[in-house]
């Protein structure tokens, strides 16, 4: 491996999962996922290394490679995972920056371990580049690398791109650490947000707290310019399209609508986490039965709530809520062997998941806040066959792309019951009128024209 990288990205992660096999041995498996698909290659061609945490506590591994890609494993304590990763990126952090659904958590023992764990990572990575490299620093737990970084090696280009939202002003005040995130970010040379809106909040704020000049996407700071844009992530569509091609993921929609014994099949697959609006949706849903303009028997609900942060008490008490609301619909309206919801708190594998987009009729993505969600983009990017409606909230940055999916407010109860049945009830042609334009959407800005486009705008 290379001492020196001409191309680096600094993320949480590194793009690889720790598995053991069969006879207990230790190996390296690729993550899932579009990022790691669309910097893959670009690593390659680039020399480049990826600086992540391997997921594992109070060890020092060695730098390593793994798929064709330089890995450089940085160091985590437990102690620090509880602070840094589940204390004041999650607990501080994505509550205050997805409009304080849940209340934030303000602990000064957790930005601590934020800064500790930020200046470690901007080490690593000015030890990894090469002179003039570009180092492309991802999402919200290390929004201090590109200040940092900047500092020990000023010869760098960096780029940074959030992938969830960027709050207001009056949302972001609430911070007692404002003035050093935004510090933080104006280190780099670009700074990437999924939504126009955001990128606007973002030059507010410095502006606000840090006196700089901002004119149109760009702000000047100590002589060096900084821009601020909007770059939109998507889905590896050509990886889609694959799956879509194997005739056992045909075969295994096929079991799963014949399992599911329906006329029609509602979906839902997300995180388990309080933005994703579930609990709003399973409502809509249980009122459309008490209301009889569904029948049981007429369309189930398969709803998949992966696993997360459950070591956060309040997933626990959010899985415990889901769980009972879905345990009272079924109460009231299924039969012996005849649930109305099919419940699953459990990860599937990309085949499985495929298989349950081509089954389902109707999409239901419904996120109280969201900063793309790529659920709705992959739902759209399999339905070659331009069958199919997507139920989207307004509130996922995706729904400013895709404008033919039935838009919804996840809060507005009786707007998503309507919205659901219009979905359940459109017409063939009506179906693939939306699909067919929301397809051309995806497929032209996949999520490698977004790593080309973010790269290409770092090194202009």
């Amino acid at each position: 491996m290379a001492s020196e990288s001409e191309f680096v990205v600094v993320a949480n992660r590194l793009p690889v999962d720790k598995v053991a096999g069969p006879n207990g041995t230790a190996s390296w498996r690729r993550s899932p996922g579009g990022l790691v698909s669309a910097i893959a290659p670009v690593m390659r061609n680039r020399k480049g290394v990826w600086l992540g945490w391997a997921g594992v506590t109070d060890q020092k591994l060695d730098p390593f490679t793994e798929d064709g890609m330089d890995l450089v494993p940085i160091p985590q304590s437990a102690n620090e995972v509880a602070l840094f990763y589940e204390g004041f990126s999650n607990a501080t952090l994505w509550p205050l920056y997805h409009d304080v659904i849940a209340p934030p958590v303000y602990k000064r023992t957790y930005w601590d371990a934020y800064v500790r764990v930020n200046r470690r990572f901007a080490e690593a990575a000015a030890e990894a580049a090469a002179p003039g490299a570009l180092v492309w620093v991802q999402d919200y737990q290390l929004q201090l690398v590109p200040a940092m970084l900047r500092a020990l090696r000023p010869d760098l280009r960096i780029g940074f791109f959030l992938h969830i939202p960027f709050p207001p002003l009056e949302l972001f005040q609430q911070l007692p650490w404002r003035r050093q995130i935004i510090e933080g970010l104006l280190g780099a040379d670009l700074v990437g947000f999924q939504q126009p809106g955001a990128a606007a909040n973002f030059l507010r704020l410095a502006r606000r707290h840090h006196g700089v000049r901002v004119q149109g996407s760009f702000a000047e700071v100590a002589g060096r310019t900084v821009r601020a844009h909007a770059f939109p992530i998507s889905v590896d569509v050509n990886e889609l399209a694959d799956l879509v091609s194997r005739p056992k993921v045909w075969r295994r929609a096929g079991e799963l609508r014949n399992d599911l014994g329906a006329p029609k099949i509602m979906l839902g697959v997300d995180r388990l986490d309080y933005t994703k609006g579930i609990s709003q949706r399973l409502q809509a849903f249980g009122e459309l039965l008490r209301d009889g303009d569904l029948k049981p028997g007429e369309a189930v609900f398969v709803q998949i709530a992966t696993p997360s942060r459950e070591r956060v008490e309040q997933y626990r008490l959010l899985r415990d809520e889901i769980e009972q609301q879905v345990g009272r619909i079924n109460g009231e309206y299924a039969s012996i062997g005849s649930p109305v919801i099919h419940y699953m708190h459990s990860s599937y594998d990309r085949d499985e998941l495929t298989a349950l987009y081509l089954a389902a009729d109707v999409m239901v993505v419904t996120p109280l806040r969201d900063g793309m969600n790529l659920v709705a983009k992959e739902y759209v990017a399999t339905r070659q066959d331009l069958h199919g409606a997507l139920v989207l909230s307004e509130f996922a940055g995706a729904a400013d792309e895709l404008k033919q999916a039935y838009l919804v407010n996840p809060y507005d109860i009786d707007g998503l019951k309507l919205a659901l049945l219009a979905a359940l009830r459109a017409d063939p042609a009506q179906q693939a009128r939306r699909m067919r334009a929301m397809r051309r959407q995806v497929t032209t800005h996949d999520v490698d024209r977004w790593a080309l486009e973010f790269l290409a705008a770092l090194e202009e």
